[in-house]
């Protein structure tokens, strides 16, 4: 029989144990660093992982750098933060998974925003509207619109969005059928239409328009959904990473930095020129070949990418050694007497020394431009060759004049074509310029460049 003292002792002891659990109950509950938010284990790691994909508008590497219209976006929320950003490619499957499991703090991977994903994961603010858009050969008369998908096989990746919406036009009565792709990139099914391996498939708006350049023989037929957009996604209920992402997105909207990134991937991708592109494309093949070892020796030996000297090449002369322009310039690199004298060129038309004194001019105009940063270095420098470095000098001072950033592209973009009109040329030391074909001359070029860098990337 229990006497009182053991009774006690047991009361005793079983508050005891109560008083443990409550206590264990209330750190866990109260104390701050129980469970931490994800910005602020990204602010004490000093570093934030992204998820995204491996592909040409996302993120890659070239010439040992990490590029990407998704990698520069992220990159620039790193520093943002002032942490380090890691970068995790995944195949399109496993991008939720990935965020959800913690094996990344955000998916920065060209997301469209569905209410579907929505259940998966928390979306950002948008930051960039697209549509989806049909992607058809441009020989290919039968498809002129929706209805005409009716008894066609329309080939996606599958668990996109572009999936999703087909399901949505096949449950509205439209008779088409849907070929999943598993993990093939959107870029791959393009190339398929264009050497007609596949019929239609879908894509984003900007993906078409970029992808456009470098398959020119399709053709972006209608599109197939209201408009939507992209946004960056992280794992359900981290509200304050989503704010802080809202916030950045906001800022680099708003002091330019945005369309300097999106400038740099998708820039003039809405001008399209069929013939001169397809003529690009053949002459890569049949022209480049000839002078590719010459062009390399030349941008290894003045410190530039060979790709961005064959653009500038095909630019002056569609790879025509003999090639004679209306005001005088000949040669591979279409140099003037005195600009061929200078560079020690004794025979314009000898593609060896038209490549040589093209490449050393180019490098020499360069360095001209020491405070400037790139990308915009490099552009600056195209248009000098165009035009001349006085008519640049005249145009950035024009720039200042207009409180515009004088080292910038995109404020000289603005100012060259300012320069055909008396009531700016007048005012300059260096007079009249036709500052609009300098612009629409670096624009081409880098089109040329991007086209031959896709072909390095794939």
């Amino acid at each position: 029989m229990m006497n009182m003292t053991d009774e006690y002792d047991m009361r005793r002891q079983k508050w005891r144990n109560l008083a443990f659990i409550f206590m264990v109950l209330s750190i866990a509950l109260f104390c701050p660093c129980a469970k931490k938010s994800a910005l602020e284990r990204i602010k004490e790691a000093g570093q934030i992982t992204v998820v995204t994909r491996n592909n040409a508008h996302c993120y890659y590497i070239y010439r040992d750098e990490p590029m990407g219209f998704e990698y520069d976006l992220a990159k620039a929320f790193s520093e943002y933060l002032g942490v380090e950003l890691k970068v995790i490619t995944a195949h399109w499957e496993r991008l939720f998974d990935m965020v959800n499991r913690g094996g990344g703090d955000f998916i920065a991977a060209s997301l469209t925003i569905t209410p579907s994903r929505g259940e998966l994961v928390d979306f950002s603010d948008e930051y960039l509207p697209i549509q989806q858009q049909a992607i058809i050969h441009k020989n290919n008369y039968e498809i002129q619109g929706i209805e005409d998908l009716a008894g066609k096989a329309v080939h996606v990746r599958r668990a996109t969005s572009y999936e999703e919406r087909l399901h949505e036009l096949k449950d509205e009565g439209l008779d088409l059928a849907i070929e999943p792709h598993t993990d093939i990139p959107t870029e791959e099914l393009i190339r398929m239409v264009a050497e007609r391996e596949i019929e239609v498939t879908v894509a984003d708006s900007h993906i078409a328009l970029l992808n456009r350049r470098y398959y020119p023989d399709v053709k972006i037929a209608f599109p197939i959904e209201e408009p939507q957009s992209l946004g960056w996604a992280v794992k359900k209920g981290e509200a304050s990473l989503q704010h802080e992402i809202n916030r950045f997105f906001k800022e680099i909207k708003k002091d330019g930095t945005f369309a300097k990134i999106y400038e740099k991937y998708f820039a003039n991708v809405e001008i399209f020129d069929y013939v001169d592109l397809k003529k690009y494309h053949q002459r890569l093949n049949t022209r480049l070949p000839r002078y590719k070892d010459i062009i390399k020796e030349a941008a290894h030996m003045y410190g530039f990418d060979w790709r961005l000297i064959a653009a500038a090449i095909y630019q002056e002369s569609h790879f025509d050694p003999r090639a004679v322009s209306y005001t005088g310039v000949r040669g591979m690199m279409q140099l003037t007497l005195k600009t061929a004298y200078d560079m020690g060129i004794t025979d314009r038309l000898d593609p060896k020394q038209s490549i040589m004194g093209g490449a050393k001019y180019l490098r020499k105009l360069y360095d001209r431009y020491k405070d400037v940063q790139e990308p915009d270095r490099i552009l600056i420098a195209l248009a000098s060759y165009n035009v001349g470095h006085g008519h640049i000098r005249d145009a950035q001072e024009i720039a200042r004049q207009r409180d515009l950033n004088p080292n910038s592209w995109s404020s000289l973009e603005q100012v060259l074509p300012l320069l055909r009109y008396p009531k700016y040329y007048k005012k300059t030391k260096n007079g009249y310029c036709r500052g609009t074909e300098a612009v629409r001359y670096v624009n081409r070029i880098f089109s040329y460049y991007d086209i031959l860098k896709r072909d390095a990337i794939s």
